[in-house]
């Protein structure tokens, strides 16, 4: 199977996935184009949101970030694509600095659609604000970065009226390779799986310098480094493997033995530099996950690897995505591609297997605005970052860590700093 083919025959799709027919949402006119406000101007969220506006009818109209020189070079870049889409520039009357941004953000009557790209820590109180202000929200994951955040969503999501719709940034599930891949293992081409080879291995999160800066400036700039600003690498980036085991295997692990710690990595932060996690999934199917994240060499892979008595899964980030077995299939793009190691993009704008992943996942969210029906994606979100912080638990305790008490733990994590500073 190629993309080609894979659109044609995308209608019925289990994947979730939506790849539109001309004329769907594109139909939809110039004048009630979706006004979408930024929140976070950083690097995946300017990414993510001229995405959003070069492949849906999402146009930025309001930008919104914690520090100045962060929402000036925002509102230039977005001037700058705007006018390069015959569209109008922002009005500085849309542009939103300081702690209180996010309120500011959610009570303007000029927008329609929140998009959260700001440190995960803060995903869920932002996530409140827009879906009480009655907006369309897409968030990043993950959706909290401990049990206390996550219980806090879930209620959020309880709260999400039918007409609004919310989204959670797993945009690898939309990948139109693993999307393909994932519906053929969810309809039984592996027989009864087994276990699960995965792994993530990036390189080490560049500093972020801005002269003069606070410790608590410095701190929040360089927020991956950040165990609360961040959840650890397990939670912040690891997630999208985890993710997509749990969409495959419709299940959440029910139980996680770890280790790992921080053996390369000297700079100020605290977040450990290594993982490895036992996962235990229902019908005992084990996760076996690998993490590493330090280095300048460059090296960059992640996917996962799924067996089954009927035949075996490759789902890599890049390379050759395919099924060997009783039931051979391959996604022909991908077949003479070289395996292992990829390209890392610390924008999440990747290319190989991921290429179109963010251009799908948003036009499937813009659809269900649109044309609907909405998307809730919040419930789907948590289970990922829960089953991430399951992981993390194991590591930090160095024991076996049940669902249950993960749950009945109560983990919580403070900033330890006032936001008030920054005003």
């Amino acid at each position: 199977m190629n993309r080609r083919e894979f659109v044609h025959g995308a209608a019925g799709a289990t994947s979730g996935i939506l790849l539109l027919k001309p004329g769907t949402a594109f139909a939809y006119a110039a004048n009630s184009a979706v006004r979408l406000g930024l929140l976070g101007c950083g690097n995946r969220g300017t990414h993510v949101a001229e995405s959003f506006s070069q492949n849906t009818v999402a146009q930025v109209v309001a930008l919104a970030d914690l520090f100045p020189d962060q929402l000036e070079a925002g509102h230039a870049h977005f001037n700058g694509l705007n006018s390069s889409l015959g569209r109008a520039p922002i009005d500085a009357s849309l542009l939103f600095r300081g702690p209180q941004a996010y309120e500011q953000l959610a009570g303007s009557a000029d927008i329609d659609l929140i998009q959260i790209s700001t440190p995960p820590f803060f995903h869920v109180e932002h996530l409140g604000a827009g879906v009480a202000a009655g907006k369309h929200v897409y968030c990043e994951k993950p959706v909290g970065i401990d049990v206390v955040q996550a219980r806090q969503a879930l209620a959020i999501a309880g709260q999400v009226h039918p007409e609004q719709s919310v989204d959670v940034g797993f945009q690898c599930r939309s990948a139109p390779p693993i999307a393909a891949i994932a519906e053929r293992i969810q309809n039984g081409a592996l027989g009864k799986i087994a276990s699960i080879a995965a792994y993530y291995f990036a390189p080490a999160s560049l500093e972020k310098a801005a002269p003069g800066a606070s410790a608590d400036e410095h701190r929040l700039r360089n927020w991956l480094w950040d165990r609360a600003l961040s959840g650890d690498i397990l939670v912040e980036q690891n997630i999208h493997i985890v993710d997509l085991a749990n969409w495959m295997l419709g299940a959440h692990p029910l139980k996680a033995a770890a280790t790992g710690g921080r053996n390369i990595l000297t700079h100020a932060g605290d977040c450990w530099d290594n993982y490895q996690v036992d996962f235990t999934y229902p019908n005992d199917v084990r996760l076996s996950f690998s993490s590493t994240q330090f280095g300048s060499y460059g090296l960059f892979e992640a996917g996962l690897r799924l067996f089954g008595a009927a035949g075996a899964a490759s789902v890599p980030y890049a390379g050759p995505v395919g099924i060997v077995g009783s039931q051979p299939w391959v996604w022909q793009d991908s077949a003479e591609t070289p395996s292992g190691q990829g390209k890392f993009a610390a924008n999440g704008a990747f290319a190989d297997n991921l290429a179109f992943a963010d251009r799908e996942k948003e036009r499937a969210f813009i659809s269900s605005i649109v044309s609907g029906p909405a998307h809730n994606q919040i419930a789907a979100g948590v289970e990922s970052a829960l089953s991430c912080m399951l992981g993390r638990m194991a590591g930090y305790q160095r024991r076996d860590i049940a669902w249950e008490e993960l749950l009945a733990h109560g983990e919580t994590y403070r900033l330890g700093m006032n936001l008030n500073q920054f005003a």
